[in-house]
């Protein structure tokens, strides 16, 4: 039986959250009857990461469960992050998550059914459609700043949606990797730019409430990342005048990354 779903875990500086993150996605994979793997994209952690995760591994084998590990060397960006990991997957759907799991894996059917069903192609987590089901707020000024964002999201790129943002996101792989190989924001913008070369290439896309907790210990710097986000929404209205987004997608390449992949394979 082949791999029916992937999560990638893009990780910076992850050390003291991804083991418990990792505990989470075993016990949710393990009750499941389909076959899954989890890859960790390490994004050039000057910390512990990559230990905790290598400490994981057997843990995941013994579980029968697969658990892989990617290095970017240098740092490349969660975007590149990304990328990388769905370009690498096995599975058919392929879900992303933040390493903090700020939404549960729980939460993850909400993304996968939609897909599994034939209703969307990509399907993505959003708290602005229910901001009932956000159990911790962040502070004030990024809730409003991420409205701020949204509104420009609108304006710029016309997309229609209430939270690009979420880092919580399922992609049926086969129709998705064009799309990736198209996309060049490598940081914290390149959610937008996914979605519009999803929505541009006729995907269907699909914003989908989920529960919500603020998780501490962000690596986003508000102030600098907020203007590259803001920049990255102007490239991305130039890439598509200049018919970037209307070329045939090519094959992706790693490259300045070295690939330390560790797999337990299912027996």
């Amino acid at each position: 039986m082949g791999v029916l779903l992937s999560i990638v875990i893009p990780a910076y500086h992850e050390e003291r959250r991804i083991g418990r993150s990792l505990d989470e996605v075993l016990r949710f994979v393990v009750s499941k009857s389909y076959r899954a793997e989890v890859i960790v994209v390490d994004d050039g952690s000057q910390d512990g990461t990559d230990r905790v995760v290598n400490d994981w591994i057997p843990k995941y084998r013994e579980a029968g469960e697969e658990l892989r590990l990617l290095t970017n060397t240098p740092n490349r960006g969660k975007g590149y992050s990304v990328k990388r990991g769905l370009t690498e997957a096995n599975g058919d759907i392929v879900l992303f998550s933040d390493a903090d799991f700020s939404s549960p894996i729980t939460e993850a059917p909400k993304l996968i059914d939609p897909i599994l069903e034939g209703k969307a192609d990509v399907t993505f987590g959003s708290r602005a459609l229910n901001r009932e089901l956000i159990g911790k707020h962040q502070p004030a000024f990024r809730d409003f700043g991420g409205r701020v964002f949204n509104l420009f999201v609108r304006v710029i790129t016309g997309l229609p949606f209430k939270d690009t943002q979420c880092g919580f996101k399922a992609f049926r792989r086969e129709p998705s990797l064009p799309v990736f190989s198209l996309q060049s924001i490598e940081r914290f913008g390149f959610d937008p730019e996914v979605l519009y070369i999803a929505r541009k290439r006729g995907l269907r896309l699909l914003e989908v409430p989920v529960v919500w907790n603020d998780a501490e210990g962000s690596t986003v710097r508000y102030a600098s990342d907020s203007l590259m986000m803001f920049v990255d929404l102007v490239r991305i209205r130039l890439n598509d005048l200049a018919g970037r987004y209307d070329r045939p997608a090519v094959e992706f390449a790693v490259q300045g990354t070295q690939s330390a992949e560790h797999a337990a394979k299912r027996s």
